[in-house]
């Protein structure tokens, strides 16, 4: 099964990528470019969220409502943005860090703040989709255990470590000229700024990864 990150940007190609691109303003190349910024941000963001008991429920939760076709029609999301859940779970994965991390995309791509920020109310709620069909792929192919409880929403089997590998793809799949993106963030120097985009959703900082803004 293809990852998040080729599932995601594979959506958002041709039409799609086109329809995108006239919404925030940009041209289809630069709105490529910031997609694939972000989306190693906001699945690292989402799996430090889940590397918490209590964050993994809840992220688990939150997936039952992502589990729809909103892959295959993403017409009116891509229409309106604002109309879609994306500034609830940017709310969610980002908390009071959401502007920085507009500015960051921003400053890696050369798009405005207001145009990354549109362009991520679009991409949470489709990244969400994509995960939740991934997860229930994952679920579905785990031979069960006679006599073993059977995994529910509220304890997502396997999910820290799905997206933990995911936020690593897409880290590594990211293009090589957003690399300066991805130093900024990994202020602690150790080649894997995942555990630093993890502070995203603790408030652990993220002002001082993107520049001290």
């Amino acid at each position: 099964m293809p990852s998040i990150f080729d599932s995601v940007t594979q959506q958002l190609s041709g039409a799609n990528l086109s329809q995108l691109s006239q919404q925030i303003g940009a041209d289809e190349a630069t709105t490529s470019q910031a997609l694939q910024a972000a989306l190693p941000m906001l699945l690292g963001g989402m799996a430090r969220n889940a590397s918490s008991a209590d964050g993994a429920a809840s992220l688990g939760t939150a997936l039952n409502d992502h589990r729809g076709g909103l892959m295959e029609n993403l017409g009116g999301l891509l229409g309106n943005a604002e109309s879609g859940p994306g500034a609830g779970i940017l709310g969610h994965v980002f908390g009071q860090k959401r502007s920085t991390v507009e500015q960051g995309v921003g400053q890696a791509t050369g798009l405005k703040q207001q145009q990354v920020g549109k362009l991520l109310m679009v991409l949470a709620p489709i990244v969400m989709a994509a995960l939740a069909r991934r997860q229930q792929s994952q679920q579905e192919q785990q031979v069960p255990v006679p006599g073993a409880p059977t995994p529910t929403s509220a304890a997502p089997t396997g999910l820290p470590d799905l997206l933990q590998r995911e936020a690593q793809e897409a880290q590594q799949r990211a293009p090589t000229g957003l690399g300066g993106l991805l130093g900024m963030l990994d202020r602690d120097g150790d080649g894997n700024p995942l555990n630093d985009i993890g502070r995203m959703a603790s408030g652990g900082g993220l002002g001082g990864l993107l520049g001290g803004r």
